[in-house]
């Protein structure tokens, strides 16, 4: 599964979550996906723009 279905499985589950705990154990995994996300596209981001060796 990649990073961004599992973005959209929190949000999912996020939507229907009842209880305060339930909620808060998931907006904290979805936090942590999300920030894992922007890490990796961030460095994707660098290699790309990065300067060609000489």
């Amino acid at each position: 599964m990649s990073i961004d279905q599992h973005i959209e499985e929190l949000h999912a589950e996020l939507r229907n979550a009842v209880y305060w705990d339930e909620r808060r154990e998931i907006e904290t995994e979805l936090e942590l996906a999300v920030a894992e996300r922007d890490v990796t596209l961030a460095e994707a981001y660098a290699e790309i723009s990065a300067e060609p060796p000489f």
